[in-house]
């Protein structure tokens, strides 16, 4: 069993009556619902809480954030962004959703503007699977379509992913690296581009399957604390 925080903003739900009928109890609820069903032990944070829900305690006791942002960004305290990015250097991982590309987490880990180019008119993706064999698209077709999104479109500003799994095309043309693997220390990322707080992508089953299985690959392993430092010989030395 997986230990997640699902993190939200929680501030489109409760401005928008748009956004509400989509996702009335929150964006986190539906996350950490589709996650409590596939049998991860699932807890949820938002910005307007204490440390943004987000204190010391909790993230030591998280194998994987789920991180969901889009208005404010620039609300995050800079010191709780720091504390997120030293959990997952030391092997906390990290699953950054959509407009979380440009959150202070995700630009802090890979160094660059995070930047892409953006359309919302509600066309139809076309999620392909670029890597099947990789963990995260177990259980997945070779490509799903999701019937209403927001476009991302290529250049995204990121560093050259260590995996590509999925690749997605717009009706409108562009394409864009949807599926991004990385590792900060010891601490595994996963940047997943479907979702908009408008549409009800997170309810359907194959993002929910996504979601788990990025939960499941990021979540930290059983092997050996590494040890920094000055260090005494293992064997005798002359």
């Amino acid at each position: 069993m997986v230990t997640v925080t699902v993190w939200n903003e929680f501030r489109h739900e409760r401005d928008s009556q748009e956004v509400a009928a989509v996702y009335p109890d929150g964006i986190h609820t539906v996350v950490a619902d589709a996650l409590t069903d596939r049998g991860h032990d699932v807890n949820t944070a938002t910005l307007d809480e204490p440390e943004h829900g987000l204190s010391e305690s909790v993230l030591e006791e998280t194998d994987v954030l789920v991180w969901w942002g889009h208005k404010a960004h620039d609300d995050v305290d800079d010191a709780i962004v720091e504390r997120v990015v030293e959990a997952v250097h030391g092997g906390m991982g990290l699953l950054v959703l959509h407009s979380g590309h440009y959150s202070k987490p995700f630009k802090r880990l890979m160094g660059t503007s995070c930047s892409l180019k953006w359309r919302e008119v509600g066309e139809k993706e076309r999620v392909w699977t670029v890597e099947p064999g990789h963990p995260i698209a177990d259980g997945l077709p070779e490509s799903f379509e999701i019937p209403r999104a927001e476009m991302y479109g290529e250049r995204f500003d990121v560093p050259a992913p260590d995996e590509l799994v999925f690749l997605s095309w717009f009706e409108g043309g562009e394409v864009f690296r949807s599926g991004c693997c990385y590792t900060r220390g010891s601490g595994r990322i996963f940047y997943f581009r479907p979702g908009h707080e408008t549409y009800p992508i997170y309810e359907q089953p194959e993002v929910q399957t996504v979601i788990d299985n990025a939960v499941e690959w990021a979540a930290p392993g059983d092997g050996p604390t590494p040890y920094f430092g000055n260090a005494d010989p293992r064997e005798e030395l002359d």
